[in-house]
Order: C-alpha cells, then structure tokens, then sequence
C-alpha cells in the first residue's frame, strides 16, 4: 500500500485539537470565559451514543466546559424544544448541538431551526446554510469544512479545479459544493438520478464521495491523479465479520489517485475536531472577541 497517497485524518485532526486547545486556554487567561458546548442525545442509537461520548471527552480535553443532556426515547418535541430554549439563553453555553438521527415523533428542521443561529456549532440552521451561500460569516457544518482543510493542506490553492461532489444533502454535498465554489473551484453536485455518473466522476481533479453507497465509486470512474475525500461511513458484511468501508472502492481507486482519504480514519476524525473549533469561533463572536 502507497502510504504517501494516504491522507491521515487523523494526524491532522489532532494537530487541529492541539491549536484549539491553546485558543482556549487564551480565552480563559486573557479574555475570561470558557468555551462551553451543551450535547442533546435523544433515545439509545449505539452509534450516537458513541458520538457523543466521543464528543464529550475531546470537549473536555481542549479545556472547554462540556454539558450533556441525555433525554429518553418517549421525549416529546414540545419538550425538547423548551431545553433547546433554555440552552440558547443560559451564557455559559456557546454552541449547541442536537445530535441525529432523532426519533420519529420529533420533527429534526424544527428543532435545528429552533436553535439560535449563532449557537449552531452543526452548522445546519437555514440561517447557516444561507450565510454560506452569500459569503457571510455563518457557522459552516463540521464534515465539509474538515474535508475542505484537508484539501487545502494537500493541494493549497483549489482555485480553478474541477471538483465533483457525489451527493446532494443538506448536511454534507450541498454545503460542500459551497466551500468549494467559494474557493474558485468549478463544482458539478452529481447524485442518483445523474446521467453517466461515471464518466462525470472521470472529469473531476476533486472526488468527493457523500452518498452512502458501500464502495460505489471504482477505480475506473477517477482521472489519473484525482484527489478522492471519501465522505462515507459504511457498515457491510464481509467474510462473516462487520467491517466498515467508504463510498469509494479504496483498493481499486488507490492505484489511480495522488491522494485519498481511508474509512475509517479520515474524514471521521475531522468532523469533531471542526465541531470544537466552530465551539471556539462562536464562543468568540459571542463574547467580541478576536482569538
């Protein structure tokens, strides 16, 4: 295996934790106040639950106060939206998160839209998602932004590259294509009902792969040298064990690109270290201050 052409999300997500921390320790020596980010869990997903332990403990490790609220399955909308009020006057608390899938008696717009923009460390509120459509200063979703740094640090400028994203949603292809149009990349968004998808893919210096579609993309779709950032997370069957793979097909893809990002330690890494810095830049604003 061509270690060089493996992009280490994990490396550079601890690099990131380790800058956010020493911001954090500025903010509290010098400007007086700690980050705090507030976790909703709803019901008893296995894969949440781990998310949010995860969460909590890289909170705490970069020194910012951590609050978590574990509601029951049974959890009415009504009253979920009266902690998400609460959370959004109490100071001490500077981002918010609500952690999805919820259960089907909640309506997951209305509670997102219910948080205050500023508080919206997901970066999922309409208010975000419009910021960043008009090149304002709004709170960007954790996955794209991470996958957009490690595209930065690989590659530098993006500037008139042809960047495909695989996938339409509004939590990671439509802010991604975003990110990359805001960096002068030319973007085409392709997704299920695009005609010869593969022959798209095979345009494109950039691969973004968001679909969730186990190893949908085959080393045959990529140009020679394409980048691939390969968004999904994946759990299949393969000679009687569970294992977890991406969107993209890492064996055949490997030999065709410069770089690629593995499932697991990738893109997953960065999604959380991006949460506490989106923490730490609300956090900031809220108080006036420039970190």
């Amino acid at each position: 295996m061509s270690e060089q052409k493996i992009i280490d999300g994990k490396a550079f997500a601890a690099k990131l934790r380790t800058k956010i921390a020493a911001q954090v320790a500025v903010a509290k020596s010098k400007h007086g106040f700690t980050p705090g980010l507030a976790v909703v869990l709803v019901g008893e997903d296995p894969a949440s639950k781990v998310y949010v332990r995860n969460k909590g403990e890289q909170t705490k490790e970069a020194g910012m106060a951590s609050f978590e609220y574990k509601l029951p399955e049974s959890t009415s909308q009504a009253e979920l939206l009266a902690l998400i009020d609460k959370l959004n006057k109490d100071a001490a608390v500077h981002g918010i998160l609500v952690q999805l899938p919820l259960p089907k008696q909640i309506d997951s717009q209305a509670v997102i839209n219910a948080i205050d923009p500023d508080k919206d460390v997901d970066g999922f509120h309409v208010v975000n998602a419009g910021r960043l459509a008009t090149g304002g200063k709004g709170l960007v979703p954790c996955t794209p932004f991470g996958c957009l740094l490690l595209l930065k640090d690989l590659l530098g400028d993006l500037a008139g590259k042809h960047a495909v994203v695989i996938g339409r949603s509004n939590i990671v292809g439509k802010p991604m294509a975003q990110l990359l149009l805001n960096e002068s990349c030319t973007v085409t968004i392709a997704h299920s009902k695009t005609r010869d998808l593969p022959g798209e893919v095979r345009r494109a210096d950039i691969v973004v792969a968001a679909v969730g579609r186990p190893e949908m993309v085959k080393g045959d779709w990529l140009k020679e040298g394409a980048v691939v950032i390969d968004v999904g997370i994946n759990r299949i069957e393969r000679d009687g064990k569970g294992k977890l793979v991406g969107d993209c097909d890492f064996q055949s893809c490997l030999p065709k690109v410069s770089a690629i990002t593995p499932v697991p330690g990738g893109v997953g890494p960065m999604t959380i270290a991006l949460l506490l810095n989106n923490t730490l830049i609300a956090a900031a604003r809220q108080k006036g201050v420039e970190l």
